[in-house]
């Protein structure tokens, strides 16, 4: 139960993380729109209020100096009959800074009029909430300082219903992110949660479960694909064990208890040495292949737990000598006759391989082919189109045609040889060192004429 509150509370996290950091990544964006809207819109009025300023400015020095007819009392009364700006101000002074004109002076008060620049560009200034703009006008060499001034009503309450509609619309926005990024975590979640599921039901005893690969192109597909492989490696390790379990209970509780039933019987009474003596030496061959039978019972288990194995070059005909001396230390003065067709191109026999296992599988069947015959053993070594071909023939007891596809199963002996010695272990060696190299072996055998074993490995 632990074990479940565990993923639950992890893969809940994994959700809330992903919508809050989506929410925030939302966010951030909306704020970074809305303050570039905020600004360039702000910006944008801004500069359409100072042209304003700047025409009624303009306009001012205009009708005040260059038009004779206007005097101040007639300018008043020409600004009161039209439209002015909000809470507008104006000053017009001489190059003196004597006031000519003013109109609602309250904030242009403040200012401090000796300090007017002579610069042909118009100067903007702010104070509190108003703007303001100073205009110079050039008339036959004489000077005027503008001095225009008013709060942009339309501006403010623009913006300020502007700034409404973006921080609802960031609410908004966010909400809506908020429940958008959780439904689609929750979405991109799934896949994980499927294979948790999935994977809780998988245990030693149900290694054969896979995952769902889906079109093997994402990268949940691809997790479930290293997944699957991994279970597949340990699948393999677990029916090795358990196979070597299942092999070595089998095989080794019959000689360990002869021994132990021996041993009991010899000392059961007192005896003479030559009983001993005799006793000892059973024990000792006995020994010998309970040894021989741990070492194939090791071979096979590493074998299959082995799925790639050390390659190199190497010469079969050499590998095949090689095995044949070994044999003939078990067997002496038996006849192994090798045949080997050699070309001109002393590269037909080079292959592709694992020396070791190879020379391992070559000597299994020579020395299947020893027990089961009394005759000569030959051995061909020719070249073929797919590869090197080695031949090993004998002229035995042969194998039952019904039981041919059996024989390289583990611990599967055939009928008419239960009484030669041996474990049924040596061919399925052989049959897992050829898979292993990508090889074939084709068996022909007439019963009671001989057996022939045929591997073609790859050059």
């Amino acid at each position: 139960m632990g074990f479940t509150a565990t993923k639950m509370n992890y893969k809940v996290n994994i959700k809330t993380r992903l919508s809050i950091q989506f929410a925030l990544l939302v966010f951030g964006i909306l704020l970074v729109f809305s303050l570039l809207v905020y600004y360039f819109s702000y910006d944008s009025q801004l500069s359409k209020f100072r042209q304003n300023l700047l025409d009624r400015a303009q306009n001012t020095a205009i009708l005040l100096i260059n038009v004779q007819e206007v005097d101040s009392t007639l300018l008043k009364k020409i600004y009161q009959t039209t439209k002015s700006l909000e809470e507008e101000e104006i000053v017009l002074n001489d190059s003196n800074n004597k006031t000519l004109y003013s109109d609602k002076m309250q904030d242009l008060k403040s200012i401090n009029f000796t300090g007017g620049s002579h610069s042909d560009n118009p100067e903007y200034f702010s104070i509190g909430k108003k703007d303001g703009v100073l205009y110079n006008h050039h008339v036959n060499n004489q000077l005027f300082h503008v001095y225009v001034m008013a709060y942009d009503q339309y501006r403010a309450e623009n913006l300020r219903g502007l700034k409404g509609v973006l921080l609802w619309s960031i609410i908004f926005s966010l909400c809506l992110s908020v429940w958008t990024s959780y439904f689609f975590s929750k979405m991109a979640i799934w896949p994980i949660s499927d294979i948790i599921s999935k994977v809780k039901e998988i245990n030693s005893s149900k290694l054969s479960s896979r995952l769902d690969e889906g079109k093997r192109q994402d990268e949940i597909e691809h997790l479930a694909i290293t997944f699957n492989q991994m279970i597949s490696d340990l699948e393999l390790v677990f029916k090795s064990q358990e196979e070597f379990v299942s092999n070595a209970s089998h095989e080794l509780r019959t000689p360990l208890a002869i021994m132990i039933a021996e041993s009991d019987y010899i000392i059961s009474r007192k005896r003479n040495s030559e009983e001993y003596a005799a006793h000892i030496a059973r024990l000792t061959d006995d020994l010998r292949k309970l040894n021989h039978l741990i070492n194939s019972l090791l071979e096979l288990a590493q074998l299959n737990r082995d799925k790639t194995i050390t390659l190199s070059r190497l010469r079969i005909d050499e590998l095949v000598f090689n095995a044949i001396h070994a044999v003939k230390l078990k067997y002496p003065g038996r006849k192994i006759l090798p045949k080997i067709e050699y070309s001109d191109n002393e590269n037909d026999f080079m292959i592709t391989g694992n020396p070791g296992l190879l020379e391992i599988a070559i000597k299994n069947l020579i020395d299947n082919s020893c027990k089961f015959s009394t005759a000569d053993i030959e051995i061909k070594i020719s070249k073929k189109e797919q590869g090197v071909a080695v031949e090993i023939k004998d002229y035995g007891v042969g194998i039952p045609s019904a039981e041919i596809g059996k024989i390289f199963k583990p611990f599967n002996r055939a009928t008419n040889a239960k009484f030669i010695g041996g474990f049924g272990i040596g061919l399925s060696i052989v049959a897992k060192i050829m898979d292993l190299h990508g090889a074939k072996v084709n068996v022909s055998s007439d019963l009671n004429q001989g057996t022939s074993f045929e591997i073609l490995l790859r050059s």
